[in-house]
């Protein structure tokens, strides 16, 4: 591991260091808000960085009038130990109990914030810390009632002196595993995020509370049908609408929840499937999560909305070929189509570009691109619908809502 040393009169100094931190003296200022940072004054010191649970020595060096800043940001039980003219003057091991931590979600996403939002609760109570977590204000409000010992923030609101801050996100490994240290797109979703807490690794649902009346006496299920690359829709030009006739046909209510009711992307546009009744609309996520919680199941893409369900506890059907099934949260009723190209999300040599909405890095340009999920038939999704029918005893023309 390297450390990242920067010079009182280089301009890549570290300035961002908190006014008031938990471990200043005259010799030192330490915290561990991006990595471990140990800042000194001019002077003959001497840092060393230790990962205590593996017992390496990650760095050490000698430094005047200036930061030592660990290359690893994620989660490390650090040592951290100071000399001064050859005497040690500190000797500090991370210990998280009783201290301020923030850990920041990125903004402007849905699935991957509850996908993660369970760790970030597991490291409070491992830790017994003061937990602070900057995330959008539509989640936090989801968030709140069921996790209220974490004290919520938005973004730019200013955080109190913290003791230890983690990002939470998917960052390419070419940025020499710094921020996590495993690869996201082999691992999955939401298993990449407790190595980057320190944490083993669980399926974890967030708990997410709901109103118990039905908002809808009649038996109904739900879909989503669009997302955020065009890769991630599911490209059968007649899949959405023979599965919808088919769930009319069994006695449901099919009831679309997209945050959209029409995209336009590139010239081409996207509408809610033909038969399926409109329930678009950026509304509450609370008002999502109701919905979701006594319908009798949901049918979606590798998308947020298919999150939300999950953590709704409602059985979900997903579809996707541009990912392999590891990628989400594990459901029975995953579709995919092997005998086409498959997942290249997960590919670290070819992986999707969502900076692009058409990219399809295997087939662009070709008669074969978006395969993956062009060549997932109707009558695979209407198969797994019965499936689910029979392993929950479901009959909408039988049943009395409640």
């Amino acid at each position: 591991m390297r450390s990242t040393m920067t010079n009182g009169q280089s301009p890549a100094v570290v300035s961002f260091l908190p006014p008031e931190l938990p471990m200043q003296t005259d010799d030192y200022t330490l915290d561990f808000n991006d990595g471990a940072r140990v800042r000194v004054p001019a002077g003959n010191y001497h840092v060393r960085f230790t990962d205590m649970d593996t017992m390496n020595v990650l760095f050490e060096a000698d430094f005047s009038d200036a930061v030592a800043s660990s290359t690893k940001k994620y989660y490390v039980r650090f040592r951290v130990e100071l000399w001064k003219d050859g005497q040690l003057i500190l000797t500090h091991d991370l210990d998280l109990k009783g201290r301020n931590v923030h850990i920041v979600f990125p903004i402007g996403t849905l699935g991957d914030i509850i996908a993660w939002f369970p760790y970030a609760e597991e490291f409070r109570l491992k830790h017994g810390c003061k937990m602070y977590c900057t995330m959008q204000d539509a989640l936090a409000d989801l968030f709140r009632l069921s996790y209220p010992d974490i004290i919520y923030l938005h973004e730019g609101e200013e955080v109190p002196d913290c003791y230890a801050t983690y990002y939470m996100g998917l960052y390419p490994m070419s940025d020499e595993k710094k921020h996590n240290p495993i690869d996201h797109r082999v691992a999955g979703l939401q298993k990449v995020i407790p190595p980057l807490l320190g944490l083993d690794y669980r399926e974890l649902r967030p708990e997410l509370k709901h109103c118990p009346e039905r908002p809808i006496a009649e038996p109904y299920v739900c879909i989503a049908t669009k997302t955020t690359a065009y890769a991630k829709f599911w490209n059968n030009p007649t899949g959405w609408a023979e599965v919808i006739a088919y769930l009319k046909e069994k006695g449901y209510r099919v009831l679309c929840i997209d945050k959209d009711r029409n995209i336009e992307v590139g010239g081409l546009s996207i509408t809610m499937p033909e038969g399926a009744e409109d329930f678009t609309g950026n509304l509450p996520l609370q008002e999502r999560v109701d919905l979701l919680a006594h319908a009798d199941f949901f049918i979606g893409l590798s998308s947020g909305l298919s999150w939300l369900a999950w953590a709704a506890g409602t059985p979900v059907i997903l579809i996707s070929g541009f990912s392999l099934p590891f990628t989400e949260f594990y459901t029975p009723y995953r579709v995919i189509n092997y005998h086409t190209c498959t997942g290249c999300w997960n590919n670290p040599e070819k992986s999707l570009d969502l900076k692009n909405f058409f990219s399809c890095p295997e087939h662009a340009g070709t008669d074969r691109a978006f395969e993956c999920s062009r060549l997932i038939t109707a009558g695979h999704v209407c198969r797994e619908i019965d499936r689910l029918m029979n392993d929950f005893e479901l009959d909408p023309r039988r049943e009395k809502p409640v």
